[in-house]
């Protein structure tokens, strides 16, 4: 694995990228998958534009953010530059942020509650256009953590095809800190094939090869690109 223990100079950045690839399709094909069916995202939270544009330098395009604020300050330079840029949602989202999310995200990862739904509807209804959404499952069923509670995610998942219509292609997770990661990956993949959900946000710096082995289609890694994330 890479040292994460360091924050690397930024133009390390590219060599990083290079060996996580190099992990990742390892890791691929030793479970039997195809590496070009693993995305490498950067988690760039917290990261100045700098190291952003390192990453870009040497033809990383996927990256996720955590906070529509921050990703508003940063990234519609970074995209007029790179317009095949392609920013993840992977933050909670509040419904007062959903048009400024919409206009600025590919992807929406934590689509996690009906009146989110319902808001990011309506806003597609407005100007005509929706970014891919996630479903955000709490997989641990943890008070503090965003995600829809496992019990009620076919519900959840039916309602948002079938109710709001929104354009949902895959599934999200994030496992409890103290216990294996490995059964949490296994529900959301399970969840997944029950509605055949073929795009799976599971795995970061410290569990992705479980992740990939169990179906991870997008692996996001902040600190094993960035090094350890700086002080806010």
């Amino acid at each position: 694995m890479v040292d994460m223990q360091t924050a690397p100079p930024l133009c390390e950045i590219p060599d990083r990228i290079a060996r996580l690839k190099e992990q990742i399709g390892s890791i691929a094909v030793n479970a039997g998958r195809d590496p070009e069916a693993i995305n490498l995202m950067a988690v760039s939270k917290y990261r100045p534009a700098q190291a952003v544009r390192e990453a870009l330098s040497c033809g990383h395009r996927l990256f996720g953010e955590n906070r529509v604020q921050e990703a508003a300050q940063k990234y519609p330079e970074l995209k007029a530059t790179h317009p095949e840029l392609t920013i993840h949602l992977i933050g909670p989202l509040q419904t007062n942020k959903v048009r400024e999310a919409v206009n600025l995200f590919d992807v929406i990862e934590t689509l996690d509650r009906p009146k989110l739904a319902q808001a990011l509807a309506k806003e597609r209804d407005r100007v005509g256009r929706c970014p891919e959404v996630f479903i955000q499952i709490n997989t641990g069923q943890e008070p503090q953590k965003s995600g829809i509670d496992p019990l009620v995610a076919d519900e959840f998942i039916k309602k948002v095809r079938e109710e709001f219509q929104l354009p949902l292609t895959g599934l999200m997770c994030i496992p409890p800190a103290n216990e294996e990661p490995a059964m949490h990956f296994a529900l959301l993949a399970e969840c997944a094939r029950r509605h055949g959900i073929t795009k799976l946000s599971m795995g970061m710096s410290a569990d992705f090869d479980k992740a990939i082995c169990l179906g991870a289609t997008e692996i996001r890694l902040g600190t094993s690109i960035f090094g350890p994330r700086p002080a806010r």
